[in-house]
């Protein structure tokens, strides 16, 4: 078996976060999510790493990033150009937004090791990389694919909403995955924002402002949930692939061009999740789910990046991480 690499998904704009938050810094030596993830993969036996970003930002990711861990890692850069589409089809005109994580993927396509693909912006946890590591050493094969899986109770945040691809398990396989919007704790329970509003309702909660002019988004006269039962589980978009993912995802991204970009050209997207769960559900591929003991944390919101620092600076008191990652 080849040696699997990681690849990290970093192209993203981080539009709700305001900011390039896959280099904002959350340890006390200026370290990102990202240097975390790193110094957890290469302790779990990855040894080549790719980066997939904006060739825009490739002087930001070797000043703040890569200069730091090239002496620990192998360090490639891939680009998630927009231009980058199948032949026939072209970019509409003003759009700025990238294609997805899908189309992201895509860029590795020369690649011909097993390899995982996970956020840049996500802490994982090291039980989760070393569970896909030893999975792309001793149990990837063509069209048998492996997730991290995390209780969904376990990645929510206090500052807003967050979506989740919450997942069907069936015998430590996974049987199906949904996008889920709106996800918040609420009354001690993990619930979702329903549609069951009637027209009037939702005509009034747009009108509804408090004296700042800001809508309120909290009212329950509108706004009606459905639970998620506990333990759950759901991804965070930690998939481990062999090379045969880039052919079946080539397939997929045509396919949905050919459906949306007509239809919505300057905002569609196509992501991870729902590539594996449209090859489960024509038997193209399994997937098995290797559960994390470990916690998930991240920055959907500014507001995050508090209990984020905080959550680091234990980790570096209780000796999980060097006080000073890369020295």
């Amino acid at each position: 078996m080849k040696e699997p690499a990681l690849m990290i998904l970093a192209a993203g704009m981080g539009s709700r976060y305001g900011g390039l938050k896959q280099v904002d810094t959350v340890g006390d030596h200026a370290e990102s999510i990202i240097d975390f993830s790193i110094f957890d993969a290469i302790e779990a036996g990855f040894r080549d790493l790719v980066l997939i970003i904006r060739r825009e930002h490739e002087a930001i990711f070797e000043q703040n990033l890569v200069r730091h861990i090239r002496k620990k890692v192998n360090v490639q850069y891939a680009y998630q150009n927009m231009d980058d589409i199948p032949e026939g089809f072209t970019v509409p005109a003003g759009r700025e937004k990238p294609w997805g994580t899908t189309h992201a993927l895509l860029a590795c396509r020369s690649r011909n090791t097993p390899f995982a693909i996970c956020n840049a912006d996500d802490f994982y946890g090291r039980d989760a990389f070393q569970k896909m590591y030893e999975f792309l050493c001793t149990e990837v094969q063509e069209n048998h694919y492996a997730m991290i899986g995390y209780p969904l109770e376990n990645t929510l945040t206090d500052h807003g909403s967050v979506t989740r691809g919450v997942c069907k398990v069936e015998d430590g396989y996974l049987t199906g995955i949904e996008e889920i919007g709106g996800i918040r704790k609420k009354d001690g329970q993990v619930c979702y924002e329903t549609d069951k509003a009637d027209n009037t309702e939702k005509a009034n909660k747009t009108e509804k402002t408090d004296k700042t002019g800001k809508a309120d988004v909290n009212d329950e006269t509108v706004n009606q949930y459905s639970c998620i039962p506990d333990h759950t589980m759901c991804s965070m978009n930690f998939w481990g692939f062999s090379p045969s993912i880039f052919g079946q995802c080539d397939r997929i991204f045509t396919d949905f061009l050919e459906r949306e970009l007509n239809a919505n050209p300057m905002k569609c997207e196509h992501v991870i999740p729902t590539a594996v769960r449209d090859l489960i559900k024509e038997g193209s591929c399994r997937v098995k789910v290797l559960p994390s003991r470990d916690t998930w944390f991240g920055v959907t919101y500014q507001e995050d990046r508090a209990f984020v620092q905080e959550k680091i600076k234990d980790y570096k008191k209780a000796g999980r991480f060097p006080a000073k990652l890369w020295n």
